[in-house]
Parts: C-alpha cells; sequence; structure tokens
C-alpha cells in the first residue's frame, strides 16, 4: 500500500502550521491503523508512506479504516493505492514490480479515494464488508502491460470517475471499438447485413496508421445489451466508440454512425448517410475516413494520417453472399462453418477475383482441418489453392497470410515459413487475433513458450472480452505452468457462460497438473456429460482416471474412443488416445499414436507433447526420433 497526502507543500505555503498539523494527524493515523491491521510500515518518504501486508483483504480494510478517520475533522486528503504482488526486500530497500505498480495506481487516486488493481480485487470480491467500483485498464509508465484499476465504493470514500484520473500514465492513444450496428431494416433476415457492415468498418479502421481497433470478438460481445457506454469503454479500454444503425430498403441503404468520447459519453461527431446499395463501398471509406480525421485532430504525435490502399471494389451481390459467409463463419461451429464456405464459394462464383471469400475460403477449410473435423489432407488442399488465389489478386491481404500461415503451421510444417507468413499477417492488420494465435502456438512447437504467452496476453490487450482469447491465454499459463492463474482464468470464463466446455476442460487440466485428482475428475466428468455424446469428450476422464489407478474406467473410455474411430473414420482421435495411454503408462502405445498424428499429417505432436505431464516421454529415445521427423532440418 502507497499512502500519500495530498496537496501538502501547497498547505505548507499557505499556511504551515496548519500542514504540521494535518501531517501529525495522517501519521498517528496511519501508525494505529496500520497496527490494528498486522501490516508494517517499512518506509516513510516526505509526506507519504510505503506499507506491506501478508492479506490484501488486510491491506484493503486498513485503508478504509484511513480514509474513514481521516474524514474528520480536521480532514486530512490522502490519495492511497494497493497492489499485491512479488518484492524483492534487500537492506531494509523494497523494489520489484509488485512495488512499481502500487506506486502508480496510488499517483492516480485523487483525494479520499483507494484504488486497488485487478489482482487485489480478486482477493477481496467476496467480502461482504468491502464494495467496489471498476474503472477500467490504465497504461502506467514503466509497466509493460495495462494495469485494470478498481476504487473502493464503501461509504464515505471518494469514487472517481475516469476522466478525473491522471497519475503516471502514458499519453492517451486513439483506441477504438467499433460496436455492433443495429439493424433497422423491416426484415430481420438482414442481420448479417447490418454485422457485416460493422465487421467492414472495423477492417477499414485497421488499415489506418496510429489507431488500435478493438477486435471483432470483444466488440460483439455487446450486442443487444444496453450497457452504458462509458462502461463499455472502461471493459474495452478503448477512448472513443463508434456505434451506429443500418436500414435496407431495397437498393437503398441509410447508415447512421456516431463517434463516441468513451470517458464521458460526449458525441464527438454523428452523421446519417443515404446511398445506392452499390455505393456501400464508397461509403463505408467516408465513415472511416471521417473518423480518422476525428483521432487526428486530438493527436499530439502524429501529423497525418495514412491508409493503406483498400483492395478492389465488389459487386452487391457477391458482397451479399460474402456478409452470409461471415454471419455463419462468426457461429464458430462446423456445421455453420460449413454453410460459411458454401455462401463465400457463391460470393467467387459471382466474382472469381474476390480475394478476401477466397481468403475466407480458406481460413475455415483450415479450421475444419485443424480441429480433425475432416482429413487434413483434404482441408489444406483447399486452403493452399484459395490462399494463393487470394494473395495472387491483393498479395496485401491479411486473411491470405493467415490461412497461408496455418497451413504451413498446422500441415506443411514448415516452421520459417509459418512464422513470416503470421508475422506478415499482423504488420498488415494488427488486430489479427486468428494469426497471434497461430503465432502463439508456433512458439510452443519450437520450445519457447514464454513467447508464446507474451503472444496471448498481447492479444488479450487487443480482444479482452474474447472467450477464445481468454482460453488460450489460460492454456499458455498451463504450459508455463502457472496452473493458479490458469485456473483463475479459466473460473472467469465460466462465470459468463457455466456450461463452457472448453473453460471446464482446462480447469480440469490445471488441477491435474497440480496433483488435484480428487477435484478434477467431477470436472471431466461434467465436461462429458455436456457434450451429450457417450463416445466424445473422454480423454480428460480417461487420464485422470489412469493418474487414480482406475485402469479399467480408462480402458473403458479407450474402447470408446476406438467405437468412435470406426464409427467415424474422419474424425481425428490419435491425440485422445495418446493422453490416456500416457496415463496408463504404455509408452509403446504413446509412440504408436505419435507415429500415426505424424503419418497423417495432423496437427503437430510437438504442441500436446510440450505439455508439463510429458516431461518424462522426452527421456525415451524414441522421442528424439519423432522431433526429428516433426521439425525436420528447418
Amino acid at each position: 500500500m502507497f499512502a500519500d497526502m495530498a496537496g501538502y507543500t501547497a498547505i505548507m505555503q499557505e499556511n504551515e502550521q496548519l500542514a504540521r498539523v494535518k501531517r501529525k494527524r495522517f501519521k498517528e493515523v496511519l501508525d494505529e491503523s496500520v497496527l490494528a491491521f498486522q501490516g508494517r510500515i517499512h518506509q516513510n518518504y516526505g509526506d507519504g508512506s510505503l506499507i506491506i501486508f501478508n492479506s490484501a483483504i488486510q491491506a484493503v480494510l486498513c485503508s478504509i479504516a484511513i480514509q474513514t478517520r481521516l474524514q474528520e475533522s480536521p480532514r486530512v486528503d490522502v490519495r492511497i493505492g494497493v497492489h499485491t504482488g512479488e518484492v524483492i526486500i534487500e537492506d531494509e530497500t523494497i523494489y520489484g514490480d509488485g512495488v512499481n505498480i502500487a506506486a502508480r495506481v496510488e499517483s492516480t487516486a485523487v483525494p479520499g479515494s483507494i484504488l486497488v488493481s485487478e489482482k487485489v480485487f480478486d482477493e477481496i470480491k467476496n467480502q461482504e464488508a468491502i464494495k467496489t467500483h471498476e474503472l477500467g485498464y490504465f497504461e502506467y509508465k514503466n509497466v509493460k502491460h495495462p494495469v485494470r484499476v478498481f476504487a473502493i465504493a464503501n461509504r464515505g470514500i471518494v469514487v472517481p470517475g475516469r476522466d478525473l484520473l491522471q497519475g503516471k500514465l502514458k499519453a492517451g492513444g486513439n483506441r477504438i471499438a467499433v460496436l455492433p450496428f443495429v439493424n433497422m431494416s423491416a426484415d430481420p433476415e438482414n442481420e448479417y447485413f447490418s454485422d457485416g457492415i460493422t465487421e467492414e468498418l472495423l477492417n477499414a479502421l485497421v488499415k489506418i496508421d496510429n489507431i488500435q481497433v478493438t477486435s471483432r470478438t470483444s466488440s460483439f460481445y455487446f450486442k443487444g445489451k444496453n450497457i452504458d457506454i462509458r462502461d463499455i469503454g472502461i471493459q474495452l479500454n478503448v477512448d472513443k466508440i463508434l456505434e451506429g444503425s443500418v436500414r435496407k430498403a431495397g437498393n437503398r441503404v441509410r447508415v447512421t454512425a456516431q463517434l463516441i468520447n468513451a470517458a464521458d459519453g460526449y458525441h464527438i461527431w454523428s452523421e446519417n448517410y443515404d446511398r445506392d446499395l452499390h455505393d456501400i463501398f464508397a461509403l463505408q471509406d467516408e465513415i472511416s475516413m471521417m473518423i480518422a480525421n476525428k483521432c487526428r485532430e486530438n493527436l499530439s504525435t502524429i501529423d497525418q494520417v495514412k491508409v493503406r490502399p483498400a483492395s478492389p471494389v465488389h459487386g452487391v451481390e457477391a458482397y451479399t453472399a460474402y456478409l452470409r459467409g461471415l454471419h455463419y463463419w462468426n457461429k464458430v461451429n462446423p456445421a455453420d462453418a460449413r454453410q460459411a464456405i458454401v455462401c463465400f464459394q457463391d460470393a467467387v462464383r459471382l466474382e472469381p477475383d474476390y480475394a478476401q471469400a477466397h481468403a475466407m475460403i480458406a481460413i475455415v477449410f483450415g479450421y475444419l482441418g485443424s480441429t480433425g473435423q475432416m482429413q487434413s489432407a483434404d482441408a489444406f488442399n483447399h486452403v493452399h489453392r484459395h490462399a494463393d488465389l487470394a494473395l495472387r489478386i491483393d498479395p496485401q491481404l491479411p486473411d491470405g497470410h493467415i490461412a497461408k500461415g496455418t497451413a504451413y503451421l498446422m500441415y506443411d510444417w514448415h516452421w520459417k515459413a509459418a512464422h513470416d507468413a503470421l508475422h506478415k499477417a499482423i504488420a498488415l492488420n494488427p488486430a489479427a487475433i486468428t494469426a497471434y494465435n497461430q503465432l502463439a502456438f508456433y512458439y510452443v512447437i519450437i520450445g519457447d513458450k514464454q513467447k508464446a504467452l507474451e503472444v496471448m496476453e498481447t492479444a488479450s490487450q487487443l480482444d479482452p472480452l474474447s472467450p477464445f482469447v481468454n482460453h488460450q491465454l489460460a492454456n499458455m499459463y498451463v504450459l508455463v505452468e502457472r496452473y493458479d492463474e490458469a485456473i483463475e482464468r479459466a473460473e472467469k470464463l465460466l462465470e459468463i457462460n457455466p456450461t463452457m466446455r472448453a473453460a471446464l476442460d482446462l480447469k480440469g487440466w490445471a488441477l491435474v497438473m497440480k496433483g488435484q485428482f480428487d477435484k478434477a475428475l467431477p470436472i471431466f466428468q461434467e465436461v462429458h456429460r455436456l457434450v451429450n455424446h457417450p463416445l466424445k469428450a473422454l480423454m480428460g476422464l480417461g487420464y485422470c482416471y489412469a493418474l487414480m489407478g482406475e485402469r479399467d474406467k480408462a480402458m473403458d473410455c479407450v474402447h470408446k474412443i476406438e467405437q468412435r474411430q470406426r464409427e467415424e473414420p474422419d474424425a481425428v482421435l490419435d491425440g485422445d488416445l495418446i493422453g490416456i495411454w500416457y496415463g496408463l503408462g504404455d509408452y509403446d502405445k504413446v509412440f504408436h499414436y505419435i507415429n500415426e498424428c505424424i503419418r497423417k499429417r495432423i496437427s503437430p505432436p510437438t504442441f500436446f507433447l510440450e505439455y508439463p505431464p510429458f516431461k518424462s516421454l522426452k527421456n525415451d529415445p524414441r522421442y528424439e526420433e519423432v522431433k526429428r521427423k516433426i521439425m525436420g532440418p528447418n
């Protein structure tokens, strides 16, 4: 905890006697409160103090006590900031990120307030005696990642508005979120059109230098929800929000767009556009440039806005088919993915040079091939063919490079080519979340798990509310053996969706790796129940049974997976069998199925072999041969 008297120097200049009285009272209240809550004043400096506690709860309760007492006469205005983390103490000197972040949080506070970091909030959120109010993310000087900050909101404690907070912050940027435009058309089927317009505007803004755009998933989280713009700004950590509506009637379209300042809800700019449907592409460019110029008015470090050239304009029929494809693709399940391919194929049938539609066909086939929904050879043949067509038409198309990177990574196992393609995609579109995910996969495969974690932490900043991103980030925490953080991230996902199987499964694996089989088993049983199929979601269950010594139950899981393989010959289940046989200690079976993955060119086994439980497998002489087959000379 950092506690600091506000305006002490000014009071000294105006009334030295009053300043001394207030400082004496501040010290007395601080000493008594810290002692009462088992803290220790580690250092006094000028008009402030650094205090350490063994408990985040005690630190916050102590803060509340201090501020409450200092409201009494003679009132003393104090700012307090609290963070929890590792610190180093040497020769009575305390330092480390924990101290640095606490100091930065305190610098943001206003007189009478108590601000705490998200890590402290996680410790106190279930305490009935402590009330909180979220203020959002702040980017502090000399702190690598944004810090999510909360204000203590107990009676008598000042709760500042975000617009009042200053402190040692980095210069503000142009971070923008595009909320889903509302479908105002008479036909509810036109929902795909309004969603598509939103996504195309988002993509247009990404092409503008010096503007950071929140990724689609987090923006679409707020679709249909009546949430205050200021709260949305806090959750997405953005400065500006674009919202609007689309009304489509025959060949005419009306688009209403509003650019809003997230801190106070002030409307920076608003406009209505009535256009012929064939002008929709020019309208998107017009709106995105208007926003860019409004952002530029508030920039102090950038002289001009540079816009990357857009891909060629397409006919309305092809564009409509493309938007339908996006509608199905964003449902993120195999059946709708296949329907998305049909729509994208309609788009390229109508307009063979539609680069973005070709790229999306490639991306969807890559998804089906990577997740075992179709045979890898068939899937990635389509990926390469359509990605090559897309890039021949538009070499600067990010999704084309993502599709190629996915094929190089998941099927061809050309590591440098995968790395280069994915970095190219991110350079062209810094909000290309799929590229970050694949890049993290790449770094795990080459053995740099810490770099993989950093990549997903960056993705989390760009797309903070994405379940997919948060799940992948938790997965990286498992890989680097930070199991408690993985469990915490999984639990946050489950707060939003208690039946999210991926989050439950990940929490189960983290508990297994902590050796808590009794807690993991019911979670895997729940995953199996939720999938509602007797032959699916059995790997975690079988692995857990194996480690608990229940061999018969583990073998029952193996037999069911083998039965499913016979019934669904296109399903790819070798990885599931590797896990259970490894739990049973049968390395011959493990290496048999690893080699099956290699033969079928299923996503590189070196990825899942980097999970902590497989460490002992690396001592087997067969492991090096497997690695040589996968990694090759490059």
